[in-house]
């Protein structure tokens, strides 16, 4: 058990601070659409086909061409447009222009989900922010472990008696015992959407393949989309339109993201390839036909993003995040400050000696 509780403590020491980030900038996240402040963010969505092809004609005469636009939904009444030199903006759903930017530092809602999904660094933060789940989930199992040889001494706070080494690990204990289910969640799902190898045959799902489009690389007109959206809209009746990408190299389609009423991913995952010419349909992607590995997996953002659940969920989530920011960021300044003061009690003896 002593062996246990030093590895809790020292790696909690190194780690904790970097849970703390994801604990808080998951919290931001969670309120993500209601923090994104821009002109007619909260305007009501309107999603027939001549409405978003307005939109899509009205970014398409920028110095940079199209590479994605995610479509107004989800508490959201703006689309956001990235282009290919990586700029971006917000569009009205009337196809006016009400932000533009050339960094994601220059939308605090843009380089906070990067800071949450990658640390800023790519693809490396991505596996980092994993190892970093796994980790929180080691001081789970190990802290109700710890917990239970000390649970008659349990008694919730909000907050530390003191900031007092001793009562900042008093709280740490007892506030994650009780947190444990909500901390559970966050982090399983987490772990999970980096990781989809650790869930084994319960998440090994097979993605379909876009076809390939022969010919010369074609750059599709964006003004007149019109016709794509109808069609979709003729195969997928109930489905929300949720996100247009266009080809990135030569034989790619374009691919239409849309959202079913049964899935509960925000952006959908119900996908529709077309030719970037004639705009015929190529192929779909209907996740109604698909297994149950690939229903399961589809539901880890949304639940670990509050995508779902409405508002008691994002309650639930909330504090879930809140908890990770103070076990993590508490748990590192009581054990320093420790540290700390026995070195400081060493100096001042060998002083006096």
């Amino acid at each position: 058990m002593r062996i246990l509780s030093l590895l809790h403590r020292w790696i909690g020491a190194i780690g904790g601070l970097l849970l703390a980030v994801l604990g808080l900038t998951g919290t931001l996240l969670v309120w993500r659409n209601q923090l994104t402040f821009v002109a007619h963010a909260g305007d009501p969505v309107r999603a027939d086909p001549g409405s978003l092809a307005l939109a899509v004609g009205a970014v398409a005469g920028a110095s940079s061409p199209i590479d994605r636009i995610t479509f107004a939904g989800d508490g959201l009444g703006v689309h956001q447009a990235i282009f290919a030199d990586g700029n971006g903006a917000y569009i009205s759903q009337a196809g006016v222009t009400v932000d533009r930017w050339s960094s994601s530092w220059q939308r605090p809602e843009l380089w906070v989900f990067d800071l949450h999904h990658r640390l800023l660094v790519g693809d490396a933060g991505e596996t980092i922010t994993g190892i970093a789940g796994l980790t929180g989930l080691f001081f789970l199992i190990t802290g109700l472990i710890l917990w239970w040889r000390m649970r008659s001494r349990f008694r919730l706070r909000l907050w530390p008696a003191t900031m007092s080494p001793g009562a900042i690990v008093h709280h740490h204990r007892d506030m994650g015992v009780v947190t444990a289910p909500l901390l559970l969640v966050s982090l399983v799902t987490g772990v999970l959407m980096i990781f989809p190898a650790l869930g084994g045959p319960l998440l090994a799902e097979t993605r379909a393949v876009a076809p390939k489009v022969h010919g010369v690389r074609a750059t599709p007109s964006a003004h007149d989309l019109k016709p794509l959206f109808t069609a979709a809209a003729a195969m997928f009746p109930s489905a929300e339109f949720r996100r247009l990408q266009m080809p990135r190299k030569t034989g790619a389609p374009i691919v239409l993201r849309l959202r079913q009423s049964f899935e509960w991913t925000p952006n959908g995952r119900t996908f529709v390839y077309a030719d970037p010419v004639t705009l015929a349909i190529l192929a779909h992607d209907d996740p109604a036909t698909r297994g149950k590995a690939a229903s399961i997996r589809e539901k880890l953002y949304p639940v670990h993003a509050a995508k779902t659940g409405g508002i008691a969920w994002k309650v639930a989530m909330t504090v879930s995040g809140i908890v990770l920011t103070l076990l993590g960021s508490l748990a590192v300044y009581g054990f320093w400050r420790t540290k700390w003061n026995v070195g400081q009690s060493k100096r001042r003896k060998r002083k006096v000696f």
